[in-house]
């Protein structure tokens, strides 16, 4: 770990960050350019402290996890990203294969959209990074860890997680999982990563091996769906799919569907927020 490289980085990535470009308010107030350190322990999920002290070289060595929400934070590049494992002492995660990080580009993308719910996902389905509202209205699917962090292991193997669709469309949403997991396995033919979650999934759920036997393929790139919202209802949402070039990661973005209440109700999410619906 070279602490002292890694103070001067963080502070000077931390600097170079307009509070605009992460959906934050530049305010009246603020006298010196790119964030605070209390704003970049926000987005990252830390305390405040912690980030000072890395700042300061006075941290012990952070894990991958708090480099991974630290890299997201700051909008590092894949490159920069690399270097911040490496300044840590750390492997950087691979850079093939189902990513852990979202990329620099989808997360600028994402922090643009605003009040449009929105989340970037790999191509196996783990949500990677969600904006504020993607969060209100299905939940923060971020911090998941094993094979619950793929939705399409939930999907089967959890049955509470079905009730964010109404039942009618459960039938449909099981096949387009599959169909999609299908295209995904077929593109990284020999992945250990992919082999690995079909084995299991096989295992765990009859459904799903049913389902996987009829070797339906189709990639979502657009898609309908009611989302079931404890509080506000049902909330119908039209769902676009922007792909990276190598189909590793996409940015999932949800509007509300014309000629239903979606919209009045996703406004009510954004006003309200956590605190109300926690």
């Amino acid at each position: 770990m070279q602490r002292d490289d890694l103070a001067d980085f963080l502070r000077r990535r931390r600097l170079a960050i307009n509070p605009g470009d992460v959906g934050l308010s530049e305010g009246p107030r603020r006298r010196t350019a790119g964030l605070r350190r209390e704003e970049v322990a926000m987005l990252a999920g830390m305390s405040t402290d912690y980030v000072v002290r890395l700042e300061q070289g006075r941290s012990a060595q952070p894990s991958a996890q708090l480099l991974t929400a630290l890299a997201r934070a700051l909008r590092l590049s894949d490159d920069e990203r690399d270097h911040l494992f490496h300044l840590a002492g750390h492997r950087p995660p691979p850079s093939g294969g189902a990513e852990a990080h979202a990329r620099a580009g989808l997360l600028r993308m994402l922090d643009l959209l605003g009040d449009t719910a929105a989340m970037v996902v790999s191509d196996l389905g783990e949500t990677l990074a969600q904006n504020r509202m993607s969060t209100l209205l299905m939940g923060d699917q971020t911090a998941l860890r094993g094979d619950r962090r793929y939705r399409i292991w939930r999907w089967f193997t959890d049955p509470g997680v079905r009730v964010v669709h109404p039942p009618e469309e459960e039938g449909y949403h099981s096949r387009a999982m599959v169909a999609d997991l299908r295209a995904t396995a077929a593109r990284r033919a020999g992945d250990a990563d992919v082999e690995g979650l079909v084995r299991r999934l096989r295992a765990a759920s009859p459904e799903f091996a049913s389902l996987w036997d009829e070797h339906r393929v189709a990639v979502r790139r657009a898609d309908r769906k009611t989302i079931v919202h404890r509080q506000v209802g049902p909330v119908r949402v039209d769902c676009e799919t922007l792909m990276t070039p190598d189909q590793g990661q996409y940015l999932l973005v949800y509007t509300p569907t014309a000629g239903t209440d979606a919209a009045e109700k996703l406004a009510l999410l954004a006003v309200v927020g956590l605190q109300q619906f926690a």
